[in-house]
């Protein structure tokens, strides 16, 4: 495991929810440990995600080398999330193809439709645009949101699994990277078995974890 570069200073874990005394409410502390960690993304200033968003773009670029051949998987932003549209549209002009997910049904893996700039849009479940009508297309590499990560390149999502079960499905030789802001940061997110490590974790300059890239 590498974590590099080292991050400025020492993450705050305050909003951390206190660990549960049996191992059988991991799954309750994760669900109260998410709920916290949203509602401090939404209380972030829109200034701070964007230049948050500005650092995470400049690592993918050294990290990911957008180029022709490449198909990467992005998400269009809701809840606070890093908004990475501007770095979509720059990929995609460097000969990247851009794919956002669509999810199928529940306890499926997602599927992939390629975007590119002006292509028709629809909303989709959690009212979230997505892709009319292009391509279903398969990522070579995903960058996914993060609500949580810790050191081990562990992702903590929105509780559905349905990221879990796309790695699963797309298998070890498509990369994963998570992307978020680094107060996201945990000391564990003490992964259950159905958990998949990403590959890399990007929160800004001094904000990169990799496993295995």
């Amino acid at each position: 495991m590498n974590d590099t570069p080292e991050p400025a200073s020492p993450p705050c874990y305050a909003h951390e929810v206190p660990a549960p005394a049996r191992p059988l409410d991991w799954p309750h502390w994760r669900k109260a440990q998410r709920e916290a960690l949203l509602a401090a993304r939404q209380a972030i200033p829109a200034e701070e995600r964007a230049r948050v968003a500005a650092e995470v773009a400049g690592v993918l670029d050294r990290l990911i080398a957008p180029r022709p051949g490449q198909v990467i998987s992005l998400y269009w932003p809701f809840k606070a999330e890093l908004d990475l549209r501007f770095w979509m549209e720059s990929a995609q002009a460097r000969g990247a193809r851009i794919a956002l997910p669509l999810v199928v049904a529940k306890g499926q893996p997602l599927k992939f439709r390629e975007w590119h700039p002006g292509c028709a849009m629809e909303r989709g479940v959690w009212n979230i645009l997505q892709p009319a009508g292009t391509e279903e297309i398969t990522p070579t590499l995903t960058i996914a949101p993060l609500v949580g990560f810790d050191p081990d390149a562990f992702r903590l999502g929105y509780g559905g699994g349905f990221f879990d079960r796309t790695l699963a499905a797309l298998g070890p030789g498509v990369k994963a990277v998570g992307v978020g802001h680094p107060s996201a940061a945990l000391r564990s997110i003490h992964p259950q078995p159905h958990d998949i490590a990403m590959n890399a974790i990007v929160t800004g300059e001094r904000g990169v974890i990799l496993n295995g890239w």
